[in-house]
């Protein structure tokens, strides 16, 4: 029996982990946060896109109490601690990369605000539009999507800027975690699957669909959303290949 404790406990060890990638990982959390707030909706219904456990999420509804916010990933893992740990966020599992995944979310309105961090990168550029442009559908015009990730500089365009962000992330990485590294993503999921709590959600994880192609550069992203409805496109923040993009819907 997963209790709520006992999964809170395995989100700040997921929590962690993420770390090891990305030690300015809450930096970027408060930037996205910010952006959300100075939209100016109070209680904006919010769509957070590969969700993961909630870590976003649950951050976001501090800041918002009054907001809806619907949390999306194709993991039951990960939803199921996410629900043991947040009732009083709203998880549904429906994957992105499926068309009319949107019908999934039963939704009563247009959407205000989407959000995602370190993972729509782990879709494949044609699943990726495919994506933004549903997202599109279901957005109020006005609407933004907040995506903080990995988004290289495409090395083709801008060779030198592209291998100069991605140093200046690795060497903060070595910074931050020379002596002290976090575990790393395998192991993290080594660990959960071996615990006894876990066997029905790891059991409901392996029969779904956990293979990714990755769009991780910049250029992919913009490319992706123009052709979604999206008018403005840019970064908000960034520390390196590290942002925070931000689309304004048309």
């Amino acid at each position: 029996m997963l209790t709520h404790e006992a999964a809170l406990e395995w989100i700040v060890r997921w929590d962690r982990q993420q770390e090891g990638y990305l030690p300015d990982r809450e930096a970027r959390f408060t930037a996205l946060i910010d952006a959300a707030e100075a939209a100016g909706r109070a209680d904006p219904l919010v769509l957070d896109l590969g969700c993961g456990p909630g870590s976003l999420s649950a951050r976001l509804l501090d800041r918002l109490p009054k907001a809806k916010v619907i949390s999306i990933d194709a993991d039951p893992l990960l939803l199921g601690l996410g629900r043991a740990a947040y009732p009083q966020l709203t998880f549904v599992q429906t994957d992105l990369r499926v068309p009319g995944w949107t019908r999934a979310l039963d939704l009563d309105r247009p959407v205000d605000l989407a959000v995602s961090t370190t993972a729509l990168h782990w879709i494949g550029e044609e699943d990726l539009t495919r994506a933004y442009t549903e997202l599109a559908g279901v957005m109020r015009p006005g609407g933004l999507l907040l995506n903080g990730d990995h988004l290289d500089a495409d090395p083709a365009l801008t060779p030198v800027l592209a291998r100069l962000e991605r140093a200046v992330h690795d060497k903060e990485t070595e910074r931050v975690f020379a002596e002290n590294p976090p575990e790393d993503w395998r192991s993290w999921w080594d660990a959960i699957n071996a615990d006894p709590a876990f066997v029905n959600l790891s059991a409901a994880r392996a029969a779904v669909r956990t293979d990714h192609t990755e769009s991780p550069m910049l250029s992919q992203h913009v490319t992706a959303l123009r052709a979604a409805g999206f008018s403005e496109v840019g970064p908000l923040w960034q520390r390196g290949n590290n942002r925070l993009l931000c689309a304004v819907r048309g």
